[in-house]
């Protein structure tokens, strides 16, 4: 096995944890147990109900099995797989923790699955706003003894009200008194009646996540708008097997369009210490993309180009990073880390989805990281997630 250089606390920046049957109404108030999210079972299927109707099935969220074994999507997490067919570490963290000690990994930081990465699919299901907001607080509790019991290895991202900005703002001052190291936003608050994120409405909310050292995280597909991309990308005709593989490569692209918004919005400009971070879209596209978004705003909105306090590229640097996972740089990574920047990269892992990196992650990017320098290699597997989330 390839060694990496001495003294790496390997951080996992994103990975996801599959909804428990109980995790809503173990914690709902008296009364409340039969509107929040909860499982039923449904012609042989268990299905998630909220407020009486169905929201999705109470599937795996992941492909890996008991053994270890990754399994094609359409034959698990998004054939006929439950929650008994995944690793129990996809949805018991107790198990989680076992597994990131046998791989090597320290630190996770966690996703959602059934309820939407983003947790648009509650916003999408729920009509009535005490319910709703209740849905979001107890999701959030529940993420927050994760974290707790972990000791903070398991760093759980938690969902916001992106309906409501008043509500995204006391939500996000009251996940950072419960010890919260980010918050897990969706990239379209528009899909839901919100203004968009330039909006500078949404400077409170902002304000908070700065002035509380909460990174805003935007993994892919985090809003109805961007699975867009996932179900409408792939041609008609391709394989039912292929069509997720053009569906998942489209979502990463997608992310870029947040990052040239929020560039162009003056919202750094506004929060200089704000940070963001796109997650599960790799880095491979961020150099052109620092590119085009300059070339572009400088041709086309020349005034505005000039009104902004930095290049708009500038601003990945001092308030973005990425996570990447299986990328080699088409054989030179150092240059792709070198030209992205290496203070503005992390590593992930994707446990338990389709493209994890399992059942051995550091093994199969062990020689392709040994190929950074060794101070890169420190900051991308662990340096950089640890000032950022500061553990």
């Amino acid at each position: 096995m390839v060694k990496l250089a001495d003294g790496i606390r390997v951080v996992d920046a994103d990975a996801h944890m599959t909804e428990r049957h109980d995790l809503f109404t173990e914690r709902a108030p008296k009364g409340y147990e039969d509107r929040v999210p909860h499982v039923e079972r449904i012609d042989g299927v268990d299905m998630w109900i909220v407020e009486g109707k169905a929201f999705g099935k109470a599937g795996s969220g992941g492909t890996v099995d008991h053994h270890g074994k990754k399994h094609p999507f359409r034959d698990s997490q998004g054939g006929s797989w439950g929650i008994n067919d995944v690793h129990p570490a996809a949805w018991d963290p107790k198990e989680r923790l076992r597994l990131m000690d046998e791989l090597g990994i320290h630190t996770q930081v966690l996703y959602p699955n059934a309820i939407g990465i983003g947790g648009q699919n509650l916003r999408n299901s729920v009509q009535d706003p005490i319910v709703l907001r209740l849905c979001v607080e107890l999701y959030n509790d529940a993420m927050a003894e994760v974290q707790a019991e972990s000791g903070n290895r398991l760093l759980p991202m938690p969902i916001m009200p992106a309906w409501d900005i008043q509500a995204c703002v006391q939500e996000a001052e009251r996940c950072a008194a419960l010890g919260y190291r980010g918050v897990n936003m969706t990239a379209d608050p528009q899909d839901s009646g919100s203004p968009d994120l330039g909006d500078p409405a949404w400077d409170p909310f902002w304000e908070v996540c700065a002035g509380n050292q909460l990174p805003v995280h935007f993994h892919i597909g985090a809003s109805q708008t961007a699975l867009s991309y996932f179900g409408t990308t792939y041609w008609p005709s391709q394989d039912d097997y292929v069509k997720p593989a053009i569906g998942g490569a489209s979502l990463f692209q997608n992310n870029s369009r947040v990052l040239l918004n929020s560039a162009y919005s003056g919202m750094f400009d506004r929060h200089p210490d704000l940070k963001m971070v796109s997650v599960e879209s790799g880095i491979g596209w961020v150099p052109f993309m620092l590119e085009a978004m300059d070339y572009e705003l400088e041709e086309n909105a020349p005034e505005y180009f000039h009104k902004l306090q930095k290049r708009p590229s500038e601003y990945f640097a001092s308030n973005w990073y990425a996570t990447f996972w299986f990328e080699k740089g088409r054989g030179d990574l150092q240059h792709l880390v070198d030209t992205v920047g290496e203070d503005n990269i992390m590593f992930e892992t994707d446990f338990p989805h389709p493209t994890c990196l399992h059942p051995d992650p550091l093994g199969m990017v062990g020689e392709t990281i040994a190929s950074l320098r060794p101070e890169t290699q420190r900051k991308v597997m662990g340096g950089n997630a640890v000032k950022l989330y500061r553990v």
